[in-house]
């Protein structure tokens, strides 16, 4: 397995592991419609650590595991800055390993002949 692929599992077991210690992880899956959800983020039907639980991870983790092609971006720590502002130091571990989640998928892009896309 190609050395990117690894770190960027690795930021995913994270993040997975910042939201169980957060107590931000759920035992039940949202409904149906809420993960059918056409917005960004499904930011319409679920807060951000369900989106990121039910969406995010699994999709990642398939991507990965299928060897399908990566995003050529991530851009999801503006949008949990946004929704974890004013919850201070506790969400700071789970902010970093989105932000080293995010700069992994833009440094694989970069190698890939895909900057800035």
């Amino acid at each position: 397995m190609e050395p990117h692929i690894l770190s960027l599992a690795d930021q995913l077991l994270l993040i997975e592991r910042e939201l169980r210690q957060l107590g931000m992880w759920a035992t039940q899956p949202p409904s149906a419609s809420a993960l059918a959800s056409t917005q960004p983020f499904c930011i319409d039907t679920l807060p951000l650590e369900q989106w990121l639980q039910w969406v995010f991870l699994p999709r990642m983790k398939l991507i990965l595991e299928s060897a399908d092609a990566l995003p050529r971006m991530s851009g999801i720590l503006p949008m949990a800055e946004l929704a974890y502002q004013g919850r201070g130091p506790s969400v700071a571990g789970l902010l970093q390993a989105i932000e080293s989640f995010d700069r992994l998928i833009a440094e694989v892009s970069e190698r890939h002949g895909h900057p800035g896309q």
